[in-house]
């Protein structure tokens, strides 16, 4: 009786410990997943930006976007290859349905559109590089969620600003 219950106890602290060594994983992969997935689109996207949007605000922004987020699109492709860490090979559906989406011609306010997704992208974006920053068990993508960070910051307020221009 005392080596099964020693089993159980046994078999239940591998378990948890096996989930616990799982879930500190996910959060790293879902990090690279979103933040690879989203950077690519967002540089998609600037392009487009750059080309119909009407405002001089919002072709300057779109550049901005187009330079810093290539930038930390290869800072990131450095850090998985160094790590190998897998990344998905096309942009996740949700970051593929507002390129798609603003890149048709079904927009009639471009501008707006424009700057509206990149408060909400922007928005999600500071959630998850704070959230990985305290969670990343990885220590290059910890950094890296840190030392991002204040530039997604920065992103968003400005375009927090000139989406209230273009109303």
């Amino acid at each position: 009786m005392r080596i099964t219950c020693l089993l159980a106890v046994l078999c239940l602290a591998f378990a948890s410990s096996s989930a616990n060594a799982e879930d500190k994983k996910p959060m790293d992969n879902d990090f690279v997943d979103k933040v690879s997935s989203s950077g690519r689109v967002e540089v998609e996207l600037a392009k487009v930006a750059h080309i119909r949007a009407a405002k001089d605000e919002v072709k300057k922004f779109a550049i901005k976007m187009m330079e810093d987020h290539s930038k930390v699109n290869n800072d990131l492709l450095i850090i998985v290859s160094d790590e190998r860490i897998p990344i998905p090979e096309k942009p996740l559906p949700e970051h593929e349905k507002q390129l798609m989406r603003l890149a048709g011609d079904d927009v009639k306010e471009f501008d707006k559109e424009y700057m509206k997704l990149m408060v909400e992208n922007h928005e999600k974006s500071v959630e998850l590089f704070t959230k990985a920053s305290k969670e990343c068990k990885n220590e290059k993508l910890k950094k890296f969620a840190e030392k991002t960070l204040p530039a997604i910051k920065e992103h968003l307020s400005m375009a927090k600003k000139i989406k209230d221009q273009v109303k």
